[in-house]
């Protein structure tokens, strides 16, 4: 679906501009290409410039609660520097590579409840306006979805996914927040957790898994929470028994051993390297740190500290029988979540706040 409104900041008669992204999903790290395409208003303009901001829904966690907004999580100038006459048509076409770290948004063609966007900006004559806004369909890589489809077939379930607000302690994350997916556990570990939560952070050469058990408790003690984490290469893909390997991260991650692959450590020279095995580190209690603050666009509210783990609000995806093959619950459909992206950034395009 395109989003085409007049550029307000310009007053009445101004340019107005449509942004047509390629078909598809893309893959963090990926190729998003497409075009601008602007229509002349009423007189001559100056295009200064044009750009595209990619915009994610996050949560964060304050002393008063909870609270949603727009973080700008990258940006891009893919033209400008040209007039555009009156009534005239103009197309502009890009082509500019996503984060590595950008989040997944759908699996196996269905929505995970992670709203992205892409968003317009037009500068003429010193006026700038941020007005046009596209869903953005982020599909996973082959080595996080080998992850996925190993803890369905594990009997793990999809519960949720959310983007949280802040950084997790001891990993090379880049971005102001990190992507959680939440898993039910499997049957042979029901006994011993209560959820698993799963994160991805990607680099050029692989990435860095993060898996986190909301252990239970016993009857003379509370439950608690133990992370662990794990490098992988982008190589590895056809090269793994997924299964196994999976299996034997969530054993570790449960039974508090430190014995499993490799210790190499993120930040060594090259911890995805043929060869180097997987890197490994373990925690107990939650690695999740405050930190970052800015390009924070809060819809309610402001100075939000980084979020620390805890149950998500993203849409429940049911797992289905093959692998984390998703069926929606709930009635949510494909053409909600693209209406779900409008109205959330509507209130957010100046970053302003609401009472």
């Amino acid at each position: 679906m395109v989003f085409k409104r007049l550029l307000g900041a310009m007053g009445a008669g101004g340019p107005s501009v449509d942004t047509v992204l390629d078909g598809g999903a893309v893959t963090p790290g990926g190729i998003l290409s497409g075009q601008v395409h602007l229509q002349g208003g009423s007189a001559d303009v100056e295009i200064e410039h044009i750009g595209l901001e990619l915009i994610a829904r996050v949560e964060a966690e304050h002393e008063d609660g909870e609270s949603e907004g727009a973080v700008v999580f990258e940006r891009f100038t893919v033209g400008g520097g040209f007039r555009l006459a009156e009534q005239e048509r103009h197309s502009v076409p890009f082509s500019v590579s996503l984060p590595w770290e950008t989040p997944v948004s759908e699996l196996y063609g269905q929505p995970l409840g992670i709203v992205l966007g892409v968003r317009t900006e037009l500068a003429v004559a010193g006026a700038r306006d941020k007005g046009d806004l596209d869903p953005l369909a982020v599909r996973p890589l082959p080595v996080q979805e080998a992850v996925l489809e190993a803890l369905g077939q594990l009997g793990f379930g999809f519960k949720s996914a959310d983007l949280e607000h802040g950084h997790i302690g001891g990993t090379g994350q880049q971005l102001p927040f990190y992507q959680e997916i939440e898993l039910t556990p499997a049957p042979q570990y029901a006994h011993v957790v209560n959820e698993i939560e799963l994160t991805f952070l990607a680099t050029p050469a692989g990435m860095e898994i993060v898996l986190e058990a909301d252990k239970r408790g016993g009857l003379f003690e509370s439950g608690q929470d133990t992370l662990t984490r794990f490098t992988v290469g982008h190589h590895d893909v056809g090269a793994r028994d997924w299964n196994s390997e999976v299996d034997g991260w969530i054993r570790q991650l449960v039974e508090h051993r430190a014995s499993y692959g490799s210790h190499a450590t993120y930040g060594h020279a090259d911890p995805y390297a043929a060869g180097s095995g997987y890197g490994h580190h373990s925690a107990h209690g939650s690695g999740h740190e405050s930190g970052y603050r800015s390009g924070y666009e809060s819809g309610h509210g402001s100075g939000h500290e980084g979020h620390r783990s805890g149950p998500g609000l993203g849409t429940a995806v049911a797992a289905g029988a093959a692998g984390l093959a998703v069926g929606v619950v709930g009635g949510l459909v494909a053409a909600e979540v693209v209406d779900e992206v409008g109205d959330f950034f509507e209130g957010d395009d100046e970053g302003g706040e609401e009472d």
